[in-house]
């Protein structure tokens, strides 16, 4: 009897863990994506905007506060004149330390899909935006992590 008695608590065990492992990967911070429309609205997986990209390429958030624009070379600047990475013309994003963050792919004639190193889609983006693809969505997470660590 106790061996059918540990059995099921190992069953029960086992098959809430699997459970709260796929309930904790569908529940992800909703900044985990971002979709980026032909308007040049930047939203998050939830569909809150986030901020926009002006007719000047610069990327502003929804008070209309300057965030980084993408100079003539792929730079990304941040407002504050810091070089917060590179967007190559392939779709590519470079952090400052030179290392592939995350790519960029044609999905149809409209939009492409905004993929990590190891090929997850983390959102998409209109074809006209695609050099703010990465960009943007690097951007967004960095200010969820920081956000998250302010409150720790």
């Amino acid at each position: 009897m106790k061996k059918l008695h540990l059995l099921l608590v190992m069953v029960i065990t086992l098959t809430t863990s699997v459970a709260m492992t796929a309930f904790a990967q569908n529940a992800k911070d909703p900044t985990s994506k971002i979709f980026i429309n032909a308007k040049g609205g930047i939203y998050n997986h939830a569909g809150t905007k986030l901020g926009y990209i002006d007719k000047n390429n610069m990327v502003r958030d929804n008070k209309a506060k300057e965030l980084y624009f993408i100079d003539k070379d792929g730079n990304v600047i941040g407002s504050d004149g810091r070089k917060l990475g590179k967007a190559k013309k392939n779709g590519a994003y470079y952090n400052i330390n030179g290392e592939n963050v995350l790519n960029t792919k044609d999905i149809d004639k409209e939009n492409c899909a905004i993929l990590d190193p190891q090929g997850h889609n983390l959102g998409t983006a209109h074809k006209n935006y695609k050099l703010h693809a990465c960009a943007a969505h690097c951007y967004w997470l960095m200010k969820a992590k920081e956000k998250a660590a302010q409150k720790v």
